[in-house]
């Protein structure tokens, strides 16, 4: 009971309303300039012969209805018009939790669209979950410094998703791959196929470093668990090295996962941008666990009475 009561603590551990506040305005933004500018493919979908559907899991359970062009129109469009109507109402305090589950619902049925006809991304799994758990935080104000473990609870579930992205990107890669993948050419080929001239530079004078990269990929990705187990301090400098990460991984070959980027911002301590101070980052939770000397735990020896 000990250790469930302790997860139950960590899961919603307090944070800023303002954090979480900021973070839902950014999800629904996200929303327009992902299903209108980067990523269209589903709206092509509706014109497929429906031969060509092969829905994902999620589809076959619910089960979801083969695309039209009607439909394909009504997720774009529906999600759209409602992703902003959020955002005004995110930036005046006010909240409309029925039609926040609603944009999640039409933004997975738009995924899954797009994703039932061959490839499937994987960036697109922690956006997913922040829209389901966005609702639950309910009406706050923008600037408000209260800390609650309602908003607490929304951005930890954010952070679970962004670090799963990294955690089951690995198990694919050896689900599939096994451990020749870190040897394989998967880099070089991606280089080949869509290096920039930083890349091709990389791969012409120091090849080996392509191949090194997938073993830091690998470790990276595996690792990432860890994140949690570290200082609020040094879990956003790491985060801070994800996105280095990305921007190297955006000049060399052009691929940015998009949503899995504004995932991880649910790490760091949004409630700047509105103006409110964030309080004094949380130490490592080993801290609380470890000796002494790590946790700064009282000693209870008894003292001598003169």
């Amino acid at each position: 009971m000990v250790a469930v009561s302790g997860l139950v603590r960590w899961l919603h551990a307090p944070v800023p309303e303002a954090r979480a506040a900021v973070f839902r305005v950014l999800v629904y933004l996200f929303v327009p300039l992902d299903v209108l500018v980067l990523h269209t493919s589903g709206e092509y979908h509706g014109h497929a012969d429906p031969a060509f559907y092969q829905p994902l899991l999620v589809g076959r359970v619910l089960p979801l209805p083969t695309p039209t062009v009607e439909l394909v129109q009504l997720c774009k469009w529906g999600v759209v018009l409602l992703a902003c109507a959020l955002v005004v109402l995110c930036v005046r305090g006010r909240y409309s939790r029925v039609l926040g589950w609603t944009v999640f619902a039409l933004y997975l049925e738009y995924q899954v669209i797009a994703f039932s006809y061959g490839k499937v991304d994987h960036d697109r799994f922690g956006y997913l979950l922040a829209l389901a758990v966005v609702p639950t935080l309910g009406a706050v104000r923008l600037r408000s410094a209260t800390r609650s473990e309602a908003a607490g609870w929304t951005l930890r579930m954010a952070q679970l998703g962004a670090v799963a992205t990294y955690f089951y990107a690995a198990f694919a890669k050896l689900r599939f791959g096994g451990l020749g993948w870190v040897t394989s050419g998967t880099v070089a080929r991606a280089v080949i196929r869509r290096g920039t001239w930083v890349a091709d530079e990389l791969l012409r004078r120091a090849p080996s470093l392509i191949q090194a990269s997938q073993w830091g990929i690998m470790a990276m990705e595996l690792l990432a668990p860890g994140l949690f187990a570290l200082s609020e301090r040094w879990r956003r400098r790491v985060v801070a090295g994800f996105f280095v990460f990305h921007l190297v991984t955006y000049v060399s070959i052009t691929i940015a996962f998009w949503p899995h980027l504004l995932t991880l911002l649910a790490f760091l301590p949004l409630e700047r941008l509105v103006g409110v101070t964030p309080p004094p980052p949380e130490p490592s939770p080993l801290a609380r666990w470890l000796p002494a000397r790590l946790g700064g735990r009282p000693d209870r020896r008894p003292v001598a009475v003169p």
